[in-house]
């Protein structure tokens, strides 16, 4: 009797402690197996990217000698930040540095007002022929910038803009851009409707329920087309090369295209890795302030038509 119940209690036991273990690992399988994955491939990922911004820091510390090396490694020994102080003593990087400075906060304040008015026409007002006009500006799209490129300096050198900072700057007070409008308009289109009726009933006119009410919800899209244009401003190089054409006007792009001095053998790579390592620090720095509103923006926009 005492072995039967031995083996009794042995078989109970034996039978809890598969249930545990199949349940252990279904629970792995189902749970932590698809988790890990998910964080492996991000992080596989997130390496993946960063891996050119930290061979450029790398880069930027290094010697003519270690550059020209066959066998490269991701940090020097030695690492050189005489690259940068070289740079800080230059008065021409603080002038590229505050052009693009002052040319970026230009191109914000003009075109996201600008933009933000022309989506609020889109998405809030009611008028004739609204969704015509709104067509006609998204098949704007389809134009290639390239194609009114000799049109616009034509109209600039006629205005007298070369070697202005106008031509740049003056063009995002009239909205231009039709991607950032439709962004916005999608975002304000998921706003009800019914604040704008409360805010008319206490008497408020179109242009106060669009600063006072739809603005400040319309944040996190604001967010997005500001770190857009911020960054597509920052590192634009073509419009200030064409348009610029005096060496006190260059902005950051073209300070750094500079250094690519092809007569000069080898080329200083430390030297231009290290002034686009400081040319890249606002963007890293504005998205990071913004980031929450970034990707909030980029959720829900367009959830509704």
């Amino acid at each position: 009797m005492a072995t039967l119940a031995q083996k009794s209690t042995t078989a109970q036991q034996n039978f809890a402690r598969t249930i545990v273990v199949d349940f252990m690992w279904r629970r792995i399988v189902h749970r932590w197996l698809p988790a890990m994955l998910i964080y492996a491939l991000l992080v596989g990922g997130a390496l993946f990217f960063i891996f050119p911004l930290a061979w450029m820091g790398g880069t930027s510390l290094k010697t003519v000698e270690e550059i020209q090396e066959s066998q490269r490694d991701l940090v020097p020994d030695d690492p050189q930040w005489q690259n940068y102080e070289k740079i800080f003593h230059e008065a021409s990087f603080y002038r590229s540095y505050f052009n693009s400075v002052f040319i970026v906060s230009l191109v914000l304040f003009g075109t996201v007002t600008s933009v933000s008015l022309v989506a609020y026409s889109f998405s809030r007002l009611q008028w004739k022929g609204r969704n015509v006009v709104f067509a006609l500006m998204m098949s704007t799209l389809m134009l290639p910038y390239q194609a009114t490129l000799v049109p616009q300096y034509v109209l600039f050198y006629e205005l007298d803009w070369i070697r202005t900072f106008n031509p740049i700057t003056i063009p995002g007070f009239f909205a231009g851009g039709a991607a950032l409008i439709f962004l916005l308009r999608q975002f304000m289109m998921t706003i009800p409707k019914e604040l704008d009726e409360a805010a008319m009933i206490d008497g408020a006119s179109p242009i106060q329920i669009w600063w006072f009410v739809v603005m400040p919800l319309s944040r996190p899209a604001i967010a997005t087309i500001s770190v857009f244009l911020f960054v597509g401003t920052w590192n634009n190089l073509l419009q200030p090369l064409i348009y610029l054409q005096k060496p006190q006007l260059y902005t950051l792009p073209i300070y750094v295209a500079q250094k690519l001095n092809f007569q000069e053998s080898p080329l200083p790579w430390q030297d231009i890795m290290a002034a686009s390592v400081l040319s890249i620090i606002p963007i890293i720095v504005v998205f990071i302030l913004t980031q929450r509103y970034f990707t909030e923006g980029i959720t829900l926009t367009g959830m509704k038509g």
